[in-house]
């Protein structure tokens, strides 16, 4: 077994073909905590911290509608890197125009519901009325994006589902960029503080938007794919595949945003003071997620195409060239937070009470990326494959230990959150790779489902 890891990790084509497909998603996908630690650099230079609370609150609110919302660009990458691993020009497409479709239909609901949402979000947090408000403030606006930012999840998966990472790197650097730019000018030179913040991520998003249609237009003549319109009498054709997966990967992205809230919502009711200072770690965390997303969304291309050929030697190279460096990348993240971990803090906020909480929790970040890179890579694993229930059922039992760790142990308040956030993602690790090996040994996970 040594050697054979040896034999494939010498193979230089295949470090190339990972770092292709990485490296771009890596450096777009940092840029977007970087949006994250400029929201909350500019907003906690504000005078109060309610400031920053409510940019959190509200922003943790728009991100767990949104990424419930997520199932399209996992579900678009998968079912289209293996429609590009079978070379079916027509699947390709129709994956594209299905995904869509369910985008602008969501993003409709969405909007139409998004009052007694935000009500029916915002009843439930013990947060101060100061931090209530302006979270609801920046929902409101931000809410608007929705057509735009579901969209592009679609754009960007299928993008990567045809073995393309810079195209979508292009995509989320201009949208973040963009963003940042629009969050100074709004906020520090406008003054419209929380609101500025708020239209600025929404005119980002539908810059996005344009751009991703031009790549996909691009991508589409040169792969030279057939017509919409000629698609329309068969949109429905497959959809129920992706329906069902959707559906597997949306209770999937339940049980984890469900996580997520509650560590802002119970942060939230330990002060302001705490709920601030988690806004500044959970920006850590985010730079933890996005820089090991860089390298799942490679697996999920590579193993998707593996998956769609039918390859189980391209498949178990795909897996171990990508662990590689995603193990490389864990290692440089927890260099990065032991040795200026402090100064980061310094840099986003200049309140001494928040950097005094966030300095007492950093630990718990310090240890994060080597926990948490296998439920990344794992996740990848299993969105190529389009393994939705697995991905489904291993989540659902990682929440339960989150919530039953932090109820055992909520006496030690913001410690118990954070140490029960490590284990969470330690465990979401742990299940899949226990679901992926009884697979692999029956010889059972090179068959899509």
């Amino acid at each position: 077994m040594i050697k054979q890891l040896q034999h494939i990790l010498s193979k230089r084509a295949l470090h190339q073909q990972v770092l292709v497909l990485a490296i771009p998603m890596v450096l777009s996908n940092i840029t977007v905590p970087l949006l994250g630690l400029v929201d909350a650099a500019v907003i906690g230079h504000l005078d109060y911290a309610w400031y920053l609370g409510g940019v959190a609150l509200g922003s943790t609110m728009i991100s767990v509608t949104f990424w419930l919302l997520g199932f399209l660009r996992m579900a678009t990458t998968g079912l289209a890197a293996q429609a590009q691993g079978e070379e079916s020009s027509q699947k390709l497409a129709q994956v594209w125009l299905q995904g869509m479709l369910v985008a602008w239909i969501l993003a409709g609901l969405l909007l139409l519901f998004h009052s007694p949402i935000a009500d029916l979000i915002f009843s439930v947090s013990n947060a101060s009325e100061e931090v209530k408000h302006y979270g609801m403030q920046y929902f409101s606006i931000r809410v608007w994006s929705a057509p735009a930012a579901l969209a592009n999840f679609v754009i960007l998966g299928w993008l990567l589902g045809t073995q393309n990472a810079r195209a979508p790197m292009y995509l989320v650097i201009v949208t973040n960029l963009t963003n940042i730019i629009l969050d100074i000018l709004f906020v520090l030179v406008f003054d419209w503080k929380v609101a500025g913040a708020a239209w600025a991520s929404v005119l980002a998003d539908y810059t996005g938007l344009l751009l991703g249609l031009f790549f996909v237009m691009r991508t589409w003549l040169k792969q030279q794919l057939p017509n919409v319109l000629s698609l329309l009498p068969s949109a429905t054709q497959g959809l129920g595949r992706m329906l069902r997966l959707n559906s597997d990967i949306f209770l999937r992205s339940l049980c984890l945003q469900a996580v997520f809230s509650f560590m802002t919502f119970q942060g939230a009711a330990l002060g302001d003071d705490v709920v601030a200072a988690n806004a500044v770690l959970m920006s850590f965390l985010m730079m933890v997620s996005y820089g090991m997303d860089g390298f799942a969304y490679a697996m999920e291309a590579m193993v998707g195409k593996a998956v769609g050929a039918k390859s189980r030697d391209q498949l178990l190279h795909s897996l171990i060239g990508t662990s590689f460096w995603g193990l490389i990348c864990s290692l440089i993240l927890t260099l990065l937070f032991l040795l200026f971990g402090h100064n980061l803090i310094r840099l986003i906020t200049d309140i001494p009470n928040v950097q005094a909480q966030a300095d007492m929790y950093l630990p718990w970040l310090i240890v994060m990326p080597i926990v948490s890179m296998w439920c990344f890579l794992l996740d990848g694993i299993f969105v190529g494959a389009t393994k939705g229930k697995d991905m489904r059922n291993s989540m659902l039992i990682a929440m339960l230990c989150f919530f039953a760790l932090y109820f055992s142990f909520s006496a030690w308040g913001n410690h118990a959150l954070w140490m029960s956030m490590v284990c969470f993602m330690g465990m979401r690790g742990i299940g899949l790779a226990i679901i992926f090996i009884t697979q692999w040994k029956a010889d059972r996970f090179v068959e899509s489902s």
